[in-house]
């Protein structure tokens, strides 16, 4: 009898024992992995929201279209222009903006974030005629010109245009701490300063 009941004892336990195992184990598992995964991921998102400067959102939702209507002048230019020079500095243009259309769209995109649309309607920030943007009236003006009075007119509009750019990427220059924010908007200033001088250079031997 004495046996048994040491027996039943030590069984008792043992049982106590995996069981006070068990549920610990459980709470480890659920602290440890699906608690702190859950905190974890929300964690991070929060931080990956955090590091996106809105200014940072806004310059590339701004600039996508005002870019997309550069391209849409230069795609005019390629067919209406009479200038070689004027035609030449139309290619550039596009080999330079397609690509950073394509690369801002893709931080939007990244961010969640909306992207502006070709002809600006409703991008918040941008009016018809500031940051150098052609109203629709301006741009069918365009494209009903041709020959000289078309190149007069494209090089005097993708001046103020360029203008309107250099102001949107010296702003956010002012403000972002994205590394590759900052690139991109000082590519954008080299490239269109001397493409403004070039213009410009054209506007006063016509």
């Amino acid at each position: 009898m004495r046996t048994t009941a040491r027996a039943l004892s030590v069984t008792a336990v043992l049982a106590g024992a995996v069981a006070l195992s068990a549920c610990g184990g459980a709470d480890t598992d659920h602290n440890g992995m699906t608690g702190m995964n859950g905190m974890g991921t929300a964690s991070s998102s929060a931080t990956s929201t955090a590091k996106v400067d809105p200014a940072d959102v806004m310059f590339a939702q701004t600039m996508v279209p005002h870019h997309q209507q550069a391209v849409q002048m230069a795609d005019l230019a390629l067919t209406r222009a009479s200038s070689a020079d004027v035609k030449a500095l139309a290619t550039k243009i596009k080999a330079a903006q397609d690509p950073e259309i394509a690369t801002m769209t893709g931080w939007l995109g990244t961010w969640g974030a909306p992207t502006g649309s070709a002809d600006m309607n409703g991008v918040a920030g941008m009016n018809h005629g500031s940051d150098g943007m052609m109203s629709q009236a301006d741009m069918t003006k365009l494209s009903q010109a041709s020959g000289a009075q078309f190149d007069r007119m494209w090089l005097t509009m993708m001046v103020a245009h360029h203008q309107g750019a250099l102001t949107m990427a010296n702003d956010v220059l002012a403000t972002t701490k994205d590394t590759q924010v900052r690139t991109l908007a000082q590519s954008i200033i080299d490239g269109q300063t001397k493409e403004i001088a070039a213009m410009k250079g054209l506007l006063s031997a016509s």
